[in-house]
């Protein structure tokens, strides 16, 4: 590999003021799916607190908190009916302490879920509009409208939800709420200075409980158009679990919303200790999603352009430009993902079985490669793949309100296996687990790939390691390489990823490989390296 004479280099934030999130690698828990400490075949913060062995073994930084918070689980704990207290399924709050106290012990940051855009209808004030009818002051903090046509029973607009069915629901006075998402979800009204005063109040409940920072749900959806008119539902995919977004589509990414994201801001920078925040947003484009993330906005933003691309040289290339350029106009970094609790496991996405595996492992040697802060999701260190799970065991609200269309995201949702041969493979004490697991996890359990020095595992432990030495390094090249393939430079580390036919030749010392050379020490296809 050559580099080209006019080489493309990338900058990001650095310097000696280089905040620890801007290069950190973040582990996603989904807390009922890592680890259950009691025995009930729920994961919950005792067990999470038990594993955090296996993450300093990892060599993660932080850890992000899927919620944890009180809720009926109508969607999985993204309905929140209480934001400043644990629900019992997952302990109390002296357990979140005492994770907390033993995270930061073991040098691991603890960044937990903030969900502005609704509450859980069992949220007290939701009780209090339900129970106090038009005259119920609460209702100002939610999105309630009055319905159309002469009696009002039509919907106040044609907006659908994003899980499927319309947005609205009627309430038994009459008028209807808003919800993007499941009914069990009333969207809140940003407009009532109560409603950020309100989550200003949360956020700093957490930070004075010594958390490091937030990951901010559906970060583009607070600021609803003015007026909720009706929608061309002809030129917008409203497909229930669609995920990105188009500048037509009046739900999301409204410009009001940066202001709300301000006022977040401000509050932490109130705190010491560089707390941070992250944006989950779908929109259309790169530059769209890098507004989010400038100066005086959200720390990062998920760049899920990666995530969304095919396998592919040209497509990784690509996903990795359009979103670097963009956030290097608004002087921001990246935040590399391929997998989480709302999308299909990498190896799945990439055809599955062990060439599926084969391409999530060398995909995570580019991922790993790349300048800023990189998350993955519980089991990516396993080389997990989506669970193909039973009809009558599916629990996510889109399976329900696309009418059994749509399966929702319980696949990639089903516990972690930690040891044995069979179900439970040590995730819990007990006999059976909220999801099932499958009966062919013996040899992906935490226990078989640390033995095991060809592992996903291994590999992922060994890349988060070598990956220290250059993690700080602002920028790197694109280097010239065969068709179909990828090749970067970052520090003295090179990246080839081979995603062509047939094998191609290394220039340079193997550092290390996603899976074996052939014979005469070429690169496979779908296969990547790092060389010195």
């Amino acid at each position: 590999m050559t580099q080209p004479p006019e080489s493309d280099a990338v900058a990001g934030i650095s310097g000696e003021s280089t905040p620890w999130w801007a290069s950190g690698v973040f582990y996603q828990i989904y807390p009922r799916s890592f680890a259950d400490g009691n025995g009930d075949g729920t994961g919950d913060l005792i067990g999470v607190r038990e594993r955090l062995g296996h993450l300093v073994e990892l060599g993660i930084d932080a850890i992000w908190l899927s919620p944890f918070y009180r809720s009926p689980m109508a969607d999985g704990g993204y309905d929140v009916a209480d934001p400043t207290d644990v629900d019992p399924m997952f302990g109390t709050l002296d357990d979140f302490d005492a994770l907390v106290a033993d995270a930061h012990a073991r040098g691991i940051k603890v960044t937990v879920d903030l969900v502005p855009n609704h509450f859980s209808e069992q949220h007290p004030w939701f009780q209090a509009v339900l129970a106090g009818g038009p005259d119920a002051p609460e209702r100002a903090y939610f999105v309630i409208r009055p319905g159309r046509g002469p009696d009002g029973a039509q919907p106040p607009n044609n907006w659908p939800s994003a899980f499927g069915g319309p947005a609205w629901s009627r309430l038994p006075d009459g008028d209807w709420y808003l919800h993007l998402f499941a009914p069990e979800q009333p969207d809140l009204d940003w407009t009532n200075p109560a409603v950020p005063a309100e989550f200003d109040r949360v956020m700093r409940f957490w930070l004075d409980r010594g958390v490091d920072g937030f990951r901010v749900d559906v970060a583009n959806s607070m600021a609803k158009e003015p007026g909720l008119p009706d929608m061309d539902l002809s030129v917008l995919n409203t497909t229930p679990g669609a995920t990105l977004s188009d500048v037509r589509d009046l739900r999301w990414d409204r410009d009001m919303v940066h202001e709300y994201l301000r006022g977040m801001r401000r509050t932490l920078d109130a705190y010491p200790g560089e707390r941070m925040a992250i944006g989950e947003a779908w929109v259309a484009d790169a530059d769209r999603l890098a507004r989010y993330a400038r100066p005086d906005e959200l720390s990062l933003m998920f760049n899920f352009e990666l995530a969304a691309a095919p396998w592919g040289a040209a497509d990784f290339r690509t996903a990795v430009e359009s979103s670097l350029s963009a956030m290097r106009r608004v002087q921001a970094v990246c935040s590399w993902v391929l997998s989480n609790h709302d999308v299909e496991r990498a190896a799945t996405r990439y055809g599955g079985g062990a060439r599926g595996v084969a391409r999530a492992r060398a995909a995570a040697l580019l991922q790993l490669a790349l300048p800023g802060a990189v998350y993955l999701y519980n089991g990516d260190e396993l080389g997990l793949q989506n669970v193909d799970l039973p009809d009558d065991v599916l629990q996510d609200p889109t399976w329900e309100r696309s009418g059994h269309t749509e399966r929702g995201r319980d696949g990639e949702r089903v516990p972690l296996p930690w040891s044995g041969d069979a179900q439970p493979y040590g995730f819990t004490t007990g006999t059976s687990t909220w999801l099932p697991m499958p009966d062919d996890w013996a040899a992906v359990t935490v226990e078989a790939e640390a033995a095991d020095p060809q592992s996903t595992l291994a590999m992922f432990r060994a890349a988060l390691r070598e990956r220290r030495a250059f993690a700080s390094v602002p920028d790197f090249t694109w280097l010239d390489a065969p068709d179909g393939c990828l090749a970067l430079r970052r520090g003295e580390v090179s990246l080839l990823l081979n995603a062509s036919d047939g094998p191609v030749p290394l220039d340079g010392t193997v550092l290390l490989a996603s899976g074996p050379l052939t014979d005469d020490g070429t690169l496979p296809p779908d296969t990547a390296a790092w060389l010195t």
